[in-house]
């Protein structure tokens, strides 16, 4: 048995009202494995997803749709690491869907 999560699409809904993903090189922190950014990143420009949970990082990109691998970079890396160890970069959205 396949258990969906949110069938009713009220995260994306609910996303998709606070901003406009489209053409926008966005910043995920906490992506887990992937479930939530695969909703909205063929309408990005780009998405540098990130997660510390390795078991996540590897389920995202084992699902990785094919659609999506030309634009959706997967990293295990807190973001502490991420933000110390990354040169400048310039995000037009920054999301933490699940990491609060």
């Amino acid at each position: 048995m396949v258990i969906r999560s949110d069938p009713e699409n009220n995260e994306i809904r609910a996303l998709f009202g606070l901003a406009d993903f489209t053409g926008k090189n966005v910043l995920e922190i906490g992506c887990g494995d992937g479930r939530l950014t695969w909703r909205y990143a063929d309408v990005a420009a780009h998405v540098t997803a990130i997660d510390a949970f390795e078991v996540g990082i590897r389920r995202a990109k084992e699902n990785l749709p094919d659609a999506l691998r030309d634009r959706v970079e997967l990293r295990h890396v807190s973001f502490e690491d991420f933000a110390t160890a990354s040169e400048s970069a310039v995000f037009d959205i920054v999301i933490l869907p699940w990491s609060l």
